[in-house]
């Protein structure tokens, strides 16, 4: 497909420049009362990040599956309209958008193509990411896809996948650190996602600790909420899961207060965020001079940060306060009282120090959806017909992933394994 293909692929209405993406993530998020001095959203990003499913194929089979009843039939898009979205995406929101690849189960693209698309994305000016389950995701995989311009790769697991063989959370802490391994040494940051739900709450503290102790590795820790989309065998959430329960439970398995109000990311009923600094095994909490980092947001919202290689997101920082010397001052003094804070566990550590953020989105029940909320989404997903909320997309999925007047095609859970395994081999 040539460039000025692609290029046409891109509604009119989509071809606006960076700038005036941030512009209007303001005014989104201001026209829903969540414009404030802390607000990344029209700020620093013009979204949070774009899924670009490219298939709705999985080989897992979740309590809380968000795909449609009709995933395992339904034929993977074409490459072209691939790269029609990511043209779209590049249009809408400009460059340096994190692209979420995604599905269903993303390697169960033909690899080829799987890289390709990456490759893609990333010569488009993106920042793509994969979000797998794992099963595929081969080391020998991860390093082609890193070669190709893949920064992140997010592994979903925990219980609610009823995975073979692991009936705890603890059980899957021998899953994760497999993961770890095969990512290990690549020039890629490693997040972990984690759905929660009333069966595996009490287990939050421990898989928080976790990542505390493999925070060498792992960059960030993405705790979702259960939310009834209709499908899955899970339905009502009990009212014992919620923001401020998850929160709670993850600073007690770090053993730190850790501050999840200091930043918002689009609607603050959605998200929330929170950084610590690792140094001898042990938390700091980051954002504890939330006015710091409320002038740090202003100043460099438009520094692009290298999550890949930290060394390098730490010289970016270092220069810009070298090219800003009335910020200098303040940044120095913000240096010196972590420092001294942390002076116990950085001799111990011989000043080794790693960044573990926490992540808390509470998604929204599909027959509960909130306008203010969806038109405040920093979590997009790319249709033909230009991105749409996350959250709004999940709870019709049939809507738009079906052709007008097609009824839904539900295979059981039998066939649909079966087919994955007949189709989908290892390697192919």
């Amino acid at each position: 497909m040539t460039a000025a293909e692609v290029e046409a692929c891109v509604p009119q209405r989509f071809e606006e420049d960076r700038a005036g993406a941030l512009e209007r993530a303001r005014a989104r998020v201001a026209a829903a009362g969540q414009w404030s001095p802390r607000q990344h959203l029209g700020r620093r990003w013009p979204v949070g990040c774009v899924a670009l499913e490219i298939t709705q194929r999985c080989n897992l089979d979740c309590e809380l599956c968000y795909l449609s009843e009709s995933s395992q039939a339904l034929k993977d898009i074409p490459l072209a309209e691939v790269y029609c979205r990511i043209a779209m995406i590049r249009a809408q929101y400009g460059a340096g958008v994190d692209v979420q690849i995604t599905g269903g189960e993303p390697t169960l693209r033909p690899r080829g193509e799987l890289v390709a698309i990456v490759r893609r994305a990333r010569e488009s000016g993106l920042r793509p990411s994969l979000f797998t389950n794992g099963i595929r995701a081969s080391r020998a995989l991860l390093a082609e896809l890193a070669a190709a311009g893949l920064e992140d790769v997010a592994f979903h697991v925990d219980t609610t996948q009823r995975r073979r063989g692991y009936l705890s959370e603890a059980a899957l802490d021998a899953l994760r650190l497999e993961y770890i391994a095969r990512a290990r040494g690549l020039p890629l940051a490693v997040f972990f996602n984690t759905s929660v739900c009333d069966s595996n709450l009490e287990a939050v503290p421990a898989i928080a600790e976790f990542f505390l102790c493999h925070a060498d590795v792992v960059r960030m820790a993405s705790f979702q909420l259960h939310a009834d989309t209709g499908r899955g065998s899970l339905r009502g959430r009990g009212p014992r899961v919620s923001v401020a329960a998850v929160a709670g439970r993850i600073q007690a398995g770090v053993r730190a207060k850790l501050n999840f109000d200091a930043m918002d990311i689009g609607h603050a009923r959605c998200n929330r965020y929170a950084m610590a600094l690792v140094a001898n095994g042990r938390a700091h909490d980051l954002c504890d001079e939330p006015d710091f980092i409320v002038r740090m947001l202003e100043r460099t919202a438009a520094l692009r940060l290298d999550r890949t290689r930290p060394a390098d997101g730490l010289a970016a920082l270092a220069g810009w306060a070298l090219r800003h010397p009335r910020a200098l001052p303040d940044c120095l003094a913000w240096v010196a009282r972590k420092t001294w804070r942390m002076r116990q566990d950085l001799l111990a550590a011989r000043c080794r120090v790693h960044k573990l953020s926490f992540f808390i989105h509470d998604f929204m029940h599909a027959c509960a959806l909130e306008r203010e909320r969806i038109d405040a989404c920093s979590f997009m997903v790319a249709t033909p017909e230009g991105p749409l909320s996350m959250c709004l997309h999940n709870a019709k999925r049939d809507a738009y992933l079906l052709p007008p007047g097609a009824a839904p095609v539900r295979l059981t859970r039998k066939t649909a394994r079966g087919l994955a395994k007949l189709r989908f081999a290892p390697g192919s």
